[in-house]
């Protein structure tokens, strides 16, 4: 007798339910549901067994290795010696355990925190049923014989994007296109958080922990920003952005991203290598006229840069009951016999960072002491301040009347300007040159070599003294630093000290040739770490072959990302100085710094 059958399979991800061993469904020809006895995953076995299995196991090496335990403290036996059948015990234990775990526990959190409805087991019940009678009506209706189709199948079109389906739980979500969230009807979950939200009994920053989906919660937040404030966030992109990446990490309560174009500027041939530098501004001209100080030091042969110095620091102030006592402190830091014991408990904080050198101020009875270390490819603000911390614990052993103040009391000095980092420097401290013939001043940069000189020594030297500028003895390196920090996934702010810059120029072999410089105490990059890992700021270091780590030489991708901020400066201040020069400043930046944009009617819209 022929008999029609049918099976089914269901996994805790299709229908919801919790994961653990499948059931079979088999439909006979008399209509009869044959639900077969629950398969194990873990043993050959049925499940009831399987279980009893784990639970005898589990119960049994516990009494055993506490027994084993016991007996050990008696005799006063090491806990950590074990015999190899206390080594097949902690194993069994472990497995039971785990099993144990998975197949109850999942249950249980599930039931917690997933699905907070209480009759949803209930409706997989109902669901169960449901689809136990479907199977019966599809088994009438198949004849005797006809339970296999040879017929040769319609092939079913891909479905688009549009129409995928995914399921979790017991609710269908469809993958749509991207969309503006503020644009689509929301869902009843959706508006009841809102609604909680706006009523303050769920904190807007904790949405990502409560929802876990960084892109729903960001949504979510944007909607309800949207309804407090009355202004529209539509202009700003919600879609196309990876939320998970930045959290914990890059930006808190997220609602959207800024887009910023970036151009690239090069190649630029520095140290017999070419880059093409990633630049992220919205500042029309500028990687135009870096592209052309690009251009003249490819045609003269290239720069060439020399690193200095490479230590991140970190200043932390500290208070005693008098300057004599502040005064031992600094003593005893800067004494060399120290430097060992101090570098000891310094370097414990990391494999990269390595202690360089304190230096001591004192201010009263206040002592401020600079720890500068290096970092590897890190930036490393973070590195030195576990080192630093560190230090001061051990410190509080010999000098108990010791009272910290802060990790950081500005004498770093990071964000700042300051003197302290135009004299000692701060990250990477670079050099960068090059030698521009005559005839590409002339003909690239449209000025010659006597002018480029007497305005840079009366705009970029003596002008900047007049100001009294404090590390902006140049035209406009900041512009540069920004574009490429911005780019490249750097700290932005970290800008007003990076731009510290001196640019030099004066005409050699004869005044038929320019020699350029400019030298860059405190240039603060890294390529690992921070905003570096987001996929954009990602693929431009990669332009540039600075991505990640350097696994051969650690700290080397740092340093010539460095380089390249340095020898983009460079560029730029020549460009920029020959304009002035030349008079050609307005002039460009009317022709492609402008918005042909009627502001007025827009601004009425």
């Amino acid at each position: 007798m022929d008999v029609a059958r049918r099976s089914t399979t269901e996994t805790a991800a299709g229908k919801g339910r919790r994961p653990g061993p499948m059931k079979v469904k088999v439909v006979d020809e008399n209509d009869v549901v044959v639900v077969g006895a629950k398969a194990s995953d873990a043993l050959p076995l049925p499940l009831y067994l399987t279980n009893a299995v784990f639970f005898t196991l589990f119960f049994s090496v516990v009494y055993f290795l506490l027994t084993r335990w016991r007996e050990k403290i008696r005799t006063s036996t090491p806990l950590h010696v074990v015999n190899l059948s206390e080594i097949v015990a902690i194993l069994a234990f472990v497995a039971s355990f785990i099993y144990l775990l998975g197949f109850f526990g999942i249950d249980f959190v599930q039931s917690l925190i997933l699905r907070p409805s209480n009759d949803v087991w209930a409706a997989d019940d109902d669901e169960e049923e449901h689809e136990r009678m479907i199977l019966k009506d599809d088994a009438r209706k198949v004849p005797c014989g006809a339970g296999l189709d040879c017929s040769i199948p319609q092939i079913a079109p891909i479905a688009s994007p549009k129409a995928v389906a995914q399921k979790v739980f017991d609710k269908e979500v469809v993958i749509s296109t991207p969309t503006d969230f503020s644009t689509q009807p929301l869902s009843e979950e959706d508006e009841d958080v809102i609604k909680a939200v706006l009523s303050g009994t769920i904190p807007s920053y904790s949405l990502e922990s409560k929802l876990g989906d960084c892109k729903r919660a960001a949504a979510i937040r944007r909607e309800a920003l949207q309804r407090i404030t009355g202004k529209s966030l539509g202009g700003l992109p919600l879609e196309g952005f990876d939320y998970e990446s930045i959290l914990g990490q890059c930006c808190e309560m997220p609602v959207g991203y800024i887009q910023i174009p970036v151009g690239i500027a090069g190649p630029l041939m520095l140290d017999g290598r070419e880059f093409s530098v990633p630049m992220a501004t919205t500042e029309g001209c500028l990687v135009a006229s870096t592209n052309r100080g690009c251009k003249a030091i490819n045609l003269s042969g290239g720069a060439s840069s020399v690193l200095l110095r490479d230590g991140m620091t970190r200043a932390p102030c500290v208070r005693f009951n008098s300057a004599k006592r502040a005064a031992e402190l600094k003593f005893f830091l800067e004494d060399p016999n120290n430097y060992d014991t101090l570098a000891t408990v310094f370097n414990r904080s990391s494999r990269f960072g390595r202690l360089q050198t304190i230096k001591c101020a004192i201010a009263g009875k206040n002592l401020y002491m600079r720890f500068t270390c290096s970092t590897g490819d890190a930036m490393g603000m973070n590195m030195v301040s576990k080192g630093v911390q560190n230090v001061l614990d051990f410190l509080q052993n010999d000098f108990a009347d010791m009272d910290v103040i802060g990790i950081s009391g500005n004498y770093c000095s990071d964000k700042k300007p300051a003197a302290v980092n135009w004299i000692e420097g701060r990250g990477k401290s670079v050099v960068c040159e090059a030698v521009i013939k005559g005839d590409v001043v002339r003909k690239v940069l449209k000025t010659n070599v006597e002018a480029l000189c007497e305005l840079n020594m009366l705009k970029n030297l003596t002008g900047s003294a007049m100001a009294g500028a404090l590390g902006g003895f140049n035209a406009h390196a900041s512009n540069i630093v920004s574009a490429i920090y911005i780019a490249t996934g750097q700290d932005p702010a970290q800008n007003v000290e990076s731009s510290h810059c001196i640019t030099m120029m004066e005409p050699i072999n004869d005044g038929k040739d320019l020699h350029v410089s400019v030298t860059m105490p405190s240039i603060e990059v890294g390529t690992v770490g921070g905003g570096t890992q987001l996929a954009s700021q990602s693929a431009c270091l990669n332009l540039l072959g600075v991505k990640g780590a350097n696994r051969e030489a650690p700290g080397a991708n740092a340093r010539l990302l460095a380089t390249v901020v340095a020898g983009s400066v460079l560029a730029g201040e020549l460009s920029l100085m020959s304009a002035i020069s030349a008079g050609q400043l307005v002039r460009s930046h009317m022709k492609y710094n402008r918005s042909s944009k009627d502001v007025s009617a827009v601004a009425s819209t």
